[in-house]
This record gives structure tokens, C-alpha cells and sequence, in this order.
């Protein structure tokens, strides 16, 4: 069993998920998951991201969930929360399996640094990333007027 990732993962986390939920619920937009769920990817990977979105389109697409088991749907947005254990992995080979099963978008939250990286799917790769700092507004491509006060992320 992996040992949890410590302070302030947790915070960040239940700081980043709120408002996405929020925003998913008010639009109707799908599905938002937290780290329990594990997803089995077309390339035979298998990852389990802090937060992740599925919109409603690809849900409903299939293949339909099965109880207890992983899905086997690809999620339109992944979040990662960076924790010592886990950021080399989140930077590197997590990114590449993300843009190789069609994640259309990947934001790497850096709690050390008070920041949130947002790279967007541009073919089978992630173009180069958008840094928000705590002073900035995160604004989604996948969900589509949303925006984030990163700040809000650190409290």
C-alpha cells in the first residue's frame, strides 16, 4: 500500500475538486471522479488520478462502467496533485500516457511552488503548458467557461 502523500495534498485537492464539481453539476458537463477511481487505458495502462472529468458525451459512449471495477473510458481532463513521491512520474511518464490515450487536458498542481501547469492535448502530444501562478485566473478548453482563482487552490 502506498503511504498517503502528506500535507497539504489533501487541502489542495479538496480545493482544486470543489469548484470543478461545482461547474460540472451546474452545466450538466458529466462526470467528475477523485483519486479513488482507476481508470484502464486503451494502451494497457493503469492510472489513478487525484481528480479527474469524463463529459457526458464520453461516458455515455461506453464502454459502460462495471461495479467494482475500473473504467475503461479515457477522461477528457486529469488533474495531478504533486506530491515527493509522485512528481517526476506526474512530469514525465504520467504526461506521456495521458497525451498517448487522448486526455485533452493535463494540469500538474505544484503546492511547493503555489502553481497550476495546463497543458493541452495537440495531436498525440501536450503543447507546452501554461503556468498560473497564485495572483492568476485558470481558465479551462475543456470546460469551457470555467476559471479557477489559482490562489483559492492554496489556502
Amino acid at each position: 500500500m502506498s503511504p498517503p502523500a502528506g500535507w497539504p495534498h489533501g487541502s489542495v485537492g479538496a480545493n482544486t475538486l470543489a469548484p470543478i464539481v461545482s461547474f460540472v453539476r451546474a452545466h450538466n458537463l458529466g462526470q467528475v471522479l477523485h483519486l479513488s477511481a482507476g481508470y484502464d487505458l486503451p494502451s494497457g495502462d493503469t492510472v489513478e488520478p487525484d481528480i479527474s472529468f469524463i463529459s457526458a458525451a464520453r461516458f455515455a459512449a461506453g464502454p459502460a462502467p462495471q461495479f467494482g471495477k475500473f473504467l475503461r473510458i479515457v477522461p477528457n481532463l486529469v488533474v495531478e496533485i504533486l506530491s515527493p513521491t509522485t512528481a517526476q512520474k506526474d512530469q514525465t511518464e504520467k504526461k506521456a500516457i495521458y497525451a498517448e490515450n487522448g486526455v485533452e487536458e493535463y494540469w500538474i498542481v505544484d503546492s511547493k511552488r503555489r502553481e497550476i501547469t495546463v497543458y493541452t492535448l495537440a495531436g498525440k502530444r501536450f503543447g507546452r503548458g501554461t503556468v498560473y501562478t497564485t495572483r492568476a485566473t485558470l481558465r479551462s478548453h475543456v470546460l469551457d467557461g470555467f476559471m479557477l482563482g489559482v490562489g483559492e487552490a492554496f489556502v
